[in-house]
């Protein structure tokens, strides 16, 4: 290999179409030119990393983008970095990785060949873009212990909105983010081959994690179950507006179902079945679950109603969309949330309520109001029963359809409750039952 000194004279003879092959030049300390056969003339460097034999060859830039000394200053940092034991390339790969944002790392980790659930897909958006929209477009070696402390902090006394605490919410944030980062350490290093981010959120929120209670009494009180459905129905009689009706009918759905909230509100028209003559062979099917496969689900009467009612309000606005639970804002083009609907159910039950709470809800009036058995309880939610040996290997549990008199018990008996309630709110003593 020839040695040249790189001046602007010697490049411009050299750097001429010719030959079948490259042609590398060197000029010292480890700075050299390559000229391809088009003449095309790039600045490179070689050298060995301190304390190893591997040799290591690095492309700095073509002649022309790059001024002469411009590129030769540029060789002398990469050997000074060989000889400081670390490879050129690893620090190029560190420094690109260093302009990564959360926002390209959730892309990244939610696009992974991995399979992943989209009812997942949507929690890590949620996230993402509502509770980190600020942290988005930064780098992630830029976000900080402290930061991640004071957004949860922040969280856990006035949640998303700054009204009330969101422990649950702080902690899941939390829990995601972390997740993230340990996909950009792995996907990112340091030259040295460490993780690019080395945030451990063990480490971080040991002190700091919010005690979110016993779940399992977060629920409607049963001596309200009556309340909470009448406000329901009256609210939904009275919609401010379509997204407002929308999220009623979701709460209503979610509390005659124990569905989950994103399960339910992706719901699609080519997924529900309504049998007017047969009530007990109306379903919905609940495909991407959140474990499990792919299952069919019983719709009391009173859920079915609610679905035509809402095809009957489709075709009244002559919208053509595939989803049942329908929003005129955001992109999805389905309902993400019944945030409002949520404040009315809280108000009529007398304590704060998530979405989920009603699928505790629905669960606790069908294991100790309706006497359902738990094992038809969990077939009933959708719940997976892995642990149960005879349903894992021997039983279909793809179509709960049989299970629709539970369903139906479920749905009578909160239906039963709101006429007590609305006969209280008269002042009558007197209610006549429903068969």
């Amino acid at each position: 290999m020839p040695k040249l000194r790189l001046t602007k004279t010697n490049i411009d003879r050299v750097a001429k179409p010719g030959g079948k092959s490259d042609v590398l030049y060197w000029d010292t300390n480890g700075f050299g030119l390559r000229v391809n056969p088009s003449g095309k003339a790039t600045f490179i460097y070689q050298g060995r990393i301190d304390g190893t034999t591997t040799d290591v060859r690095v492309t700095i830039g073509t002649y022309g983008a790059w001024e002469i000394e411009q590129a030769r200053k540029q060789a002398d940092e990469l050997r000074h970095q060989c000889e400081a034991g670390i490879d050129p390339r690893a620090a190029k790969k560190q420094k690109q990785g260093e302009q990564v944002t959360l926002g390209d790392i959730c892309t990244a980790y939610l696009n992974r060949p991995k399979a992943m659930k989209q009812t997942t897909k949507d929690w890590f958006t949620y996230y993402v873009d509502r509770v980190f929209e600020d942290w988005k477009d930064k780098p992630v070696t830029s976000i900080t212990a402290d930061m991640v402390r004071k957004r949860h902090a922040k969280l856990l006394a006035g949640g998303l909105h700054g009204k009330k605490g969101a422990p649950g919410t702080a902690n899941s944030a939390v829990t995601v983010l972390g997740i993230l980062l340990r996909f950009a350490g792995r996907q990112h290093k340091r030259a040295d081959g460490s993780p690019l981010v080395q945030l451990d959120m063990k480490e971080v929120m040991a002190d700091s994690w919010a005690d979110e209670g016993d779940r399992t009494d977060r629920y409607i009180p049963y001596d309200r179950a009556g309340r909470v459905w009448l406000a329901l129905t009256e609210a939904r009689a009275k919609p401010t507006s379509h997204d407002a009706r929308s999220g009623l009918d979701l709460a209503a759905f979610l509390l005659l179902t124990g569905s989950r909230r994103l399960e339910a509100a992706g719901l699609e028209w080519s997924r529900v079945h309504l049998d007017d003559e047969k009530p007990e062979n109306s379903y919905w099917h609940l495909v991407d679950r959140k474990v499990g496969k792919p299952i069919r689900l019983p719709l009391s009467r009173q859920a079915a109603d609610i679905l035509r009612e809402r095809k009957k309000l489709a075709e009244k606005d002559e919208t053509d969309s595939p989803y049942v639970f329908t929003t005129l804002r955001g992109k999805t083009g389905h309902l993400r949330d019944s945030r409002a609907s949520l404040e009315l159910v809280s108000a009529a039950a007398g304590q704060h309520l998530s979405s989920h709470d009603l699928r505790r809800s629905f669960t606790g009036i069908a294991f100790h109001m309706c006497r359902v058995e738990k094992f038809r309880c969990d077939l009933l939610i959708g719940h997976a029963v892995r642990d149960d040996v005879t349903a894992t290997n021997y039983l279909d549990t793809s179509d709960m359809r049989w299970l629709w008199a539970d369903a139906q018990k479920v749905a009578d008996w909160i239906e039963a409750e709101a006429d007590l309630a609305a006969a209280k709110a008269k002042g009558e003593n007197v209610v006549e039952l429903r068969a």
